[in-house]
């Protein structure tokens, strides 16, 4: 009987993951849509939609899946999407960055607008907390790409700001400006990266206690769970202690 049930715990959890991968490759592919639709379906010649292609190769997103959200963007009957950011404060005062692409920004607004208000947050105006964050680029590395040595000469060539080498692997920081270029010269001296990403990093955090980690994780996953959100960033910083409390949860 415990096998049995603990199989049904395998299957019902695999059943998660998989959906989970599915939504993940679903936002991946409107990003590659909606990028080969604002310029050239040649990721030589479109930064945006080389950086969705290489952010769900990331995520081992099918090759067969990517072409088909390109080829998409040259349909007719494509859903015309528009990027809309959403900025507002979260439980203890946490400032959140949502980034989103919607055909229909009232249903996004008001589903964003839904899930900070259950969770004790508000939404503020375009700019409210967007001034805590910096938009850079990160590129990653798996150990074997070469030597901190090595790695760190292969960025200061590429333009890069910042390298942080560890057993785990090589975290290479730039301008969002420079991404492009960066993430470019980097793959012909090191070789393709483990990922590529544009985000947005706080300048300073926010302490939480258990309490109100709990609910701020609880928001930032059902935000996560939408459609529409592509990203969801926060400042909230919490001991290791109460993280590991709250993941075994």
């Amino acid at each position: 009987m415990a096998g049995h049930s603990q199989f049904k715990n395998i299957m019902h959890r695999k059943g998660r993951q998989d959906a989970a991968k599915a939504k993940v490759f679903a936002k991946l592919a409107r990003e590659i849509t909606v990028a080969a639709k604002a310029g050239l379906p040649d990721p030589d010649m479109n930064s945006r939609l080389r950086l969705a292609i290489q952010s769900a190769r990331a995520e081992n997103m099918p090759k067969d899946n990517i072409e088909r959200a390109i080829k998409k963007a040259a349909g007719a009957d494509t859903d015309s999407f528009e990027s809309m950011r959403y900025e507002g404060y979260g439980p203890g005062g946490v400032a959140i960055l949502v980034e989103t692409l919607t055909d229909n920004r009232n249903r996004t607004g008001g589903a964003v607008r839904a899930l900070f208000s259950k969770y004790g947050g508000n939404l503020g105006a375009t700019g409210a907390v967007s001034h805590m964050f910096a938009r850079i680029g990160e590129i990653s590395y798996q150990p074997e790409a070469g030597t901190a040595d090595a790695v760190l000469e292969a960025a200061i060539e590429a333009g890069a700001e910042d390298v942080q080498s560890s057993p785990a692997g090589h975290l290479i920081t730039t301008t969002f400006a420079d991404l492009g270029s960066v993430s470019a010269a980097l793959e012909a001296k090191l070789g393709e990266p483990e990922t590529v990403k544009a985000l947005w990093k706080p300048a300073q955090t926010t302490s939480l206690d258990e309490d109100k980690a709990a609910t701020l994780l609880k928001l930032i996953a059902g935000l996560e769970e939408d459609d529409d959100v592509q990203n969801v960033y926060s400042n909230f910083e919490v001991s290791d202690a109460v993280m590991a409390k709250l993941t075994a949860a």
